[in-house]
């Protein structure tokens, strides 16, 4: 069941009577710089959430559209986190650490392994659908959620559909009942059916419309229901009344609030307009942080922050078939000229913080092996940078006057993202590597060059996965997400063995080793996972930050204390 624990932070008045802060800090057995916002249990006799309010976030783009079969955008994921469902979810809250996944029930009661490659999910009875037309509030059954994945799995073009390619058939047995049956064993199963992109929509929708850009196609059974949509200004939702959760949630209405400009956002945070940092996440820049906490926080009820580490970041594809990137000792040379520190330093929201990333991200801390545990010739990759060294494999490799290669990226990432591309091509020049740069148009970029549809090499940003696997993918030949063109048997071989292997240590230990073996073949150069600051006002209640657009699951259970307003 979803966990809802409850966050009580003291009254300035009640917080006095205990003789000031030190007095406080005591009765709680807070260290210095502690609080119950990173996740510390709340006192015996904690206040019962209050009722109503709007919790009001930024968002920096309009969404692409809000069919979730037809796009892998974070713009359309995070307003449909707010109106939909899906069989199970990542648990929330604030005892949860950012960057962990920990598997909770959404529709689905509870669920079952038959066998190695069968699944039975048992719904929830009685979640009705909301009350807007064309659904109109009807229960919910195991038909929309065998429509939702037949529809997934069979629309032409769904950047999502390589999640869930593993399912065979899927079943409904009976009206509470769906049953999965997947091609081959797979052990992420489950947390893949928890990614945002598997929202459960409702036929009669579909049917209406045709498909489901319209945002007046929206009809969920999430927490909040889409009631307006005005492009490039807001999205604005309200309380759904057919919840299945009981008496949440507690928030009225969610506002979502489109602006590109990061320092108008900002300024709107600062000024008390924002409940949640400004930037992706729910994040504030770091240079910002002291002003922000002087602003909007009192020593006795100070702004909230937590500090972890996100999976996007920056990925290098090569083709590995071609000269000179066939050549191991030439992708070692561009991995050991990829200066990440300076990366992490240019990046406003990480100012420098932050960890050198494997094939996995260093964000997911549980599946991401620690670059100590790397090989010598892997841990020589993420020392200080070292053009000398670069240049010497180079000219082991025949290349002593260096190489040109072109280089394929985008603008459309935004300027920051362009700041970096030009840090890393000065890095490469000082190393022997001479990059004749090509910047393609983002639609065409994200749709053709990052599934491999490229000169020699490409740059661009990771999608942000929330599960381990989806970075293997890019291993698998045939993988559409295999950018590279990787085609090493043994690798394909460790790959598949960890998803047949359904005990976490001994798949932990599998994954561990295709990092090392990758930290020796540079198939890929992977940029650090940045480490950023979530930011909320003290008034907000059971939130805790985490990675991905799950933004209305992290919200559901939060609440707004009336008495600190």
């Amino acid at each position: 069941m979803l966990s809802r624990p409850t966050l009580h932070r003291l009254s300035r008045r009640n917080l006095l009577k205990l003789g000031g802060a030190a007095a406080a800090a005591g009765a709680f057995g807070f260290r210095p710089g502690e609080s119950f916002a990173d996740g510390d249990p709340p006192p015996e006799k904690a206040k019962q959430p209050d009722r109503g309010g709007t919790f009001r976030i930024r968002i920096a783009r309009s969404p692409a559209h809000f069919d979730p079969h037809q796009t892998a955008a974070y713009s359309t994921m995070v307003p449909l986190s707010f109106a939909y469902s899906r069989l199970v979810m990542i648990k929330p809250g604030t005892t949860i650490v950012p960057g962990t996944q920990p598997l909770d029930s959404d529709l689905a009661q509870s669920w079952d392994r038959v066998g190695d490659t069968v699944y039975v999910f048992r719904l929830r009875q009685g979640v009705r659908w909301q009350p807007k037309p064309p659904v109109n509030g009807r229960e919910l059954t195991a038909d929309d959620v065998k429509y939702t994945y037949d529809r997934f799995l069979a629309t032409k073009g769904n950047p999502n559909r390589a999640l869930l390619e593993i399912v065979d058939k899927v079943e409904a047995p009976d009206k509470y009942t769906v049953k999965f049956t997947l091609k081959e064993p797979n052990a992420w199963f489950l947390d893949r059916m928890a990614s945002t992109s598997t929202w459960i929509i409702a036929r009669e929708c579909v049917e209406k419309y045709g498909d489901l850009k319209k945002w007046e196609s929206v009809v969920g059974t999430g927490p909040w229901m889409l009631e307006r949509y005005e492009p490039g200004a807001r999205l604005s939702f309200v309380r759904n009344p057919n919840c299945f959760y009981p008496k949440l949630p507690y928030a009225d209405a969610v506002e979502l609030t489109i602006n590109p400009d990061s320092n108008a956002a900002l300024a709107a945070f600062l000024a008390g307009k924002f409940d949640f940092g400004p930037e992706p996440g729910m994040t504030i820049r770091r240079s910002d942080v002291a002003a922000a906490k002087k602003k909007l926080g009192h020593w006795w009820l100070p702004l909230q922050t937590r500090e972890f580490l996100v999976p996007s970041g920056r990925i290098a594809a090569m083709k590995l078939d071609q000269d000179p990137l066939k050549d191991v000792r030439v992708r070692r040379a561009i991995a050991m000229a990829d200066n990440w520190r300076e990366i992490l330093e240019r990046n406003p929201l990480a100012q420098g913080k932050g960890a050198p990333s494997p094939v996995i991200p260093a964000a997911l801390k549980e599946w991401s092996v620690p670059i100590k545990e790397l090989p010598p010739d892997g841990q020589k990759l993420y020392e200080p940078f070292d053009p000398v060294g670069a240049r010497q494999l180079l000219t082991s490799a025949g290349y002593p006057g260096g190489i040109k290669i072109p280089v394929e990226t985008t603008a459309g990432y935004g300027p920051e993202w362009m700041d970096a591309v030009q840090a890393t091509l000065k890095n490469w020049k000082a190393a022997g590597i001479e990059a004749e740069l090509k910047v393609q148009d983002y639609e065409a970029f994200v749709s053709s060059s990052v599934y491999g549809k490229f000169d020699k090499m490409m740059l661009a940003v990771r999608d942000g996965a929330t599960d381990p696997d989806s970075y293997l993918e890019a291993l698998l030949p045939g993988d559409a997400l295999n950018a590279s063109g990787v085609n090493d048997s043994k690798l394909t071989e460790m790959v598949k063995r960890q998803r047949r292997t359904f005990k976490d240590s001994a798949r932990r230990d599998i994954v561990y080793d295709i990092q090392r073996y990758c930290s020796q073949q540079v198939y890929y150069v992977c940029g650090p996972s940045a480490s950023v600051v979530a930011a909320w006002m003290p008034n907000v209640r059971d939130f805790g930050p985490n990675i991905g657009p799950d933004y209305g699951g992290r919200l559901m259970s939060a609440w707004l204390d009336k008495s600190t307003q």
